[in-house]
């Protein structure tokens, strides 16, 4: 009976793709996707910080490659997806996690090419990556796509507003593809987490001003990169086979706690 369940949330024999997949989020993600059985394979832009990580997971004993790309240039995404199907042979799990944020600022100051970089990075590339997986694999065969977003998707935070505007229509995205490819057995769902400590949020979890903000949290703590991991492991798998247009918060309590 236990086997049985866990074999639920087995991708053994799968095929994954994550985005940022060589630090932080992503790196985790692979990791445990791994050791669940599929094989993957990761990019990010520094063919050094991919290799690093595709090492540490082969030594680990995991099915893995990478390759550097930029998310934002169309002849690199058509690359990563026609590579990842020459080397894998399908294309099951789409994980859309690679980010940027270069500015903090309100919206009054917010300059356009600085904009435009988060549309590019986290909006269009999570659209025309997922597009590319549908009409070259998933319509025929199914998948998953599953996008990283963030609270900042539900709140109203100055300085980090331009950001949190692409993330809730990153999750609106989600909504819109689960409707229009859930005939071909395509599911597309999103992960929004809270403050995870990693590099990319390293400017929040060093201020201690931030610490007395977690503290109030049902979970008073800063997440994990394991914390998401977990959550990206399940909408992945059969366990979640009749989740679709979904988005999973995972902030430890953020956007519910008292005020």
């Amino acid at each position: 009976m236990i086997k049985e369940a866990l074999s639920r949330f087995s991708i053994e024999g799968k095929v994954a793709l994550i985005t940022g997949g060589s630090r932080g989020i992503g790196a985790e993600i692979a990791r445990l996707f791994s050791m669940a059985g599929a094989k993957v394979v990761i990019c990010s832009r520094k063919q050094e910080a991919v290799d690093q990580t595709v090492e540490h997971i082969r030594n680990a004993g995991g099915d893995i490659t990478g390759m550097a790309i930029n998310v934002s240039s169309p002849e690199d995404r058509e690359k990563l997806i026609q590579t990842t199907l020459e080397w894998a042979g399908r294309l099951d799990i789409l994980v859309n996690n690679a980010g940027a944020n270069p500015f903090f600022c309100g919206l009054a100051d917010l300059a356009e090419p600085a904009f435009d970089k988060v549309v590019n990075v986290n909006l269009k590339a999570s659209l025309f990556l997922s597009q590319l997986a549908y009409n070259l694999w998933m319509k025929e065969n199914g998948g998953v796509i599953l996008n990283v977003s963030s609270i900042g998707g539900f709140q109203c935070s100055t300085g980090i507003n331009g950001y949190n505007v692409i993330k809730a229509a990153l999750n609106h995205l989600t909504r819109c593809m689960a409707s229009e490819w859930g005939h071909a057995g395509v599911r597309v769902n999103t992960l929004a987490p809270g403050v995870i400590k990693t590099q990319f949020s390293r400017a929040l979890w060093e201020n201690p001003k931030f610490d007395a903000i977690m503290e109030q949290n049902p979970v008073p703590r800063y997440g994990e990169v394991d914390d998401l991991s977990g959550a990206a492991l399940f909408l992945a798998s059969d366990a979640a086979a009749y989740i679709t247009g979904h988005t999973l918060v995972v902030d430890g309590g953020t956007l519910v706690k008292e005020a």
